[in-house]
């Protein structure tokens, strides 16, 4: 895992985790894997968190993909850009 600091306030918190689940986390701070079983854990929530956003993201990007409207909007956009695009374009070396 990358070691960052972490510049936010901390706050502690009562969680319930499987016996096995921080005997693993123990080992790999142990490892060094992590500064600490709360930077571990943090890191992980955060990676988590990030996935589940990405993950709705395309879900996102999925749907507009199907809507017609959304389509119609982003080819007339296209179009109303073109000569702009085509201005551009020519600039490039």
């Amino acid at each position: 895992m990358a070691r960052r600091t972490h510049t936010q306030q901390s706050k502690k918190v009562t969680l319930s985790l499987p016996v096995t689940l921080m005997e693993k986390v123990r080992e790999l701070v142990r490892q060094g894997m992590a500064p600490s079983q709360s930077a571990f854990v943090t890191e992980a929530l955060e990676k988590e968190i990030h996935a589940w956003r990405m993950a709705q993201l395309r879900e996102e990007f999925q749907e507009a993909a199907a809507d017609p409207d959304f389509l119609k909007d982003i080819d007339e956009a296209m179009r109303d850009f073109a000569p702009a695009d085509e201005e551009a374009a020519r600039m490039i070396p």
